[in-house]
């Protein structure tokens, strides 16, 4: 969603790069195309206004003239006040003293409320909590049947009891399953409310009815980050008709601007508290302003990529893996291989996780034109090898490979490409766990590279190979004498003295006794 921002403020910060000091103008001809890149972004205009005032009077200060890359410091105030805008710290649900907690959802009418009721109770159950999904959307048609299906895939509970479509009190519901789950011991109550698709005052009675029954101790107010600048003006509407304590934004994954994201923590004072971007249920998470900043200034999210390895990988598997490629590299078969692969998997789209990473920015075309279904492609050549070519991989002839092409729909180049990449990796993941570190990398400690090193000096060590045509060699080794000659001979000493004539002066013999 940020692509266009990022690749903007990138080219801004690149003409800043190479300048030892940094002119007022230098300051104001950044500033004004941050300003430029903020409004193509459809962030509104008075937090825009806002942060182009605060890193224009903090450029112009003491941090920056007095620093020794400036270029650098421009992009840490710019970075530190986008954090600003988009809230500042991670925002926490507050939890009721005594259970239930009530947590509300408010929006328009296909913000994305019943999937999101979904993933939140997904999110709370990961989180150790027991989650029950309240129906109270009964004017859209086939809403509680959609929440019913969104709780069941998300494995929590839901209550009903209302068929819906235009029939039943969404006021009675809220206020029964408030109940219900104290006798079911559910801990936190999420009431799915009905959205409309513009904002009229009957919705927001029903809204504040609902409010008033249950006292929530959240309301969340759920965002499409897709529409814009009328973002702002549907989040103000509800924070002065019904009020809320948190945005939740939807539609992360897309490809428009972005600029509700950057705007309504801003001007509603309200901070953004889970983003979720995809169609999963599991593409949601907390919204951390910091790692959002990172991403949009194309710094990586490292923080959140690590979050993830550790909710899919176990612990102890990893230990069981480091085990087996200390021993060797024929420890690791090609089982171990499709396990891991299946875990990477697991923690989402490859292109998403890629993207985390610091600097992939300038590759950016790249990751997005990664085909998702190569991982299927070699799992399926791995899961049409017998256990023993699993283990043992060597034992590939030609014969099983067309065996394995046939099974799998494969080529056959595609089974022994995979072979030979699967033995590089193996090499290189042994030589890693035995603390051998990434090859080529010479000079650090713990990346490897270290044998080619010594090597090189070495062979640099020999001095001036000798010609092998015997005439220039002798020729060559006369030019040396005679230089010698000239110098004092190999050793410095004057012309014509011997070294066995040579004595140390006294002042050497007193100090060495």
């Amino acid at each position: 969603m940020f692509d266009t921002l990022s690749d903007r403020l990138a080219a801004t910060f690149k003409n800043l790069r190479g300048k030892g000091r940094l002119s007022e103008a230098d300051i104001d001809a950044t500033a004004r195309e941050i300003r430029i890149a903020l409004l193509e972004a459809d962030v509104a205009l008075p937090a825009v206004r806002a942060f182009i005032k605060q890193v224009k009077e903090r450029a112009l200060g003491a941090e920056v003239s007095q620093a020794l890359n400036p270029a650098q410091q421009v992009i840490k105030i710019v970075n530190e006040e986008l954090i600003g805008i988009l809230g500042g710290e991670t925002r926490r649900l507050r939890f009721a003293k005594t259970a239930p907690t009530v947590i509300m959802l408010a929006g328009l009418q296909g913000a994305g409320k019943t999937t999101l009721a979904g993933k939140l109770g997904r999110w709370l159950k990961a989180q150790g909590h027991a989650p029950l999904l309240v129906a109270c959307d009964l004017q859209r048609p086939n809403a509680v049947n959609q929440l019913s299906v969104v709780a069941e895939r998300a494995g929590v509970g839901v209550y009903a009891p209302q068929p819906g479509n235009g029939v039943g009190d969404p006021v009675q519901v809220a206020k029964d399953s408030i109940e219900f789950a104290r006798t079911k011991q559910y801990d936190i109550v999420v009431v799915d409310t009905a959205g409309r698709l513009g904002i009229d005052a009957e919705m927001m009675q029903q809204a504040a009815d609902i409010r008033d029954a249950v006292s929530p101790d959240e309301i969340l107010f759920v965002l499409d980050a897709m529409i814009g600048q009328d973002a702002v003006n549907t989040a103000e509407a509800f924070r002065d008709g019904v009020g809320f304590d948190g945005v939740v934004l939807s539609k992360l994954d897309g490809d428009a601007r972005g600029g509700a994201a950057l705007s309504v923590a801003h001007v509603t004072g309200k901070q953004i508290m889970f983003a979720s971007n995809g169609e999963k249920l599991d593409d949601f998470d907390a919204f951390h302003p910091d790692r959002m900043a990172s991403r949009i200034l194309g710094m990586g999210d490292m923080l959140s990529l690590i979050e993830k390895a550790e909710q899919t990988f176990s612990q102890d598997e990893a230990e069981k893996m480091a085990a087996k490629l200390a021993k060797g590299p024929k420890e690791f078969t090609l089982d171990d291989f499709l396990s891991q692969m299946e875990q990477v998997r697991k923690m989402g789209s490859i292109s998403k996780l890629l993207g985390m990473l610091p600097g992939m920015g300038q590759i950016k075309d790249q990751i997005n034109n990664l085909d998702e279904r190569d991982v299927d492609r070699t799992a399926a050549i791995i899961k049409s090898m017998t256990p023993a070519e699993r283990q043992d991989p060597t034992i590939i002839n030609g014969s099983r490979r067309a065996r394995i092409a046939k099974g799998s729909g494969v080529d056959v180049s595609a089974v022994k490409n995979l072979v030979e990449r699967f033995f590089d990796a193996r090499k290189m993941m042994s030589r890693m766990a035995q603390g051998g570190g990434m090859p080529g990398m010479p000079g650090l400690p713990g990346m490897g590279g270290g044998a080619g090193r010594k090597k090189k000096q070495q062979k640099q060590a020999k001095g001036k190979r000798q010609s092998g045509n015997p005439m220039k060699r002798k020729a060559e080794e006369q030019a040396a004498a005679a230089r010698r000659e000239q110098q004092g001979g190999a050793l410095g000493l004057p012309a014509g003295q011997d070294a066995k004539d040579f004595e140390l002066p006294d002042e050497f013999k007193k100090f060495m006794g």
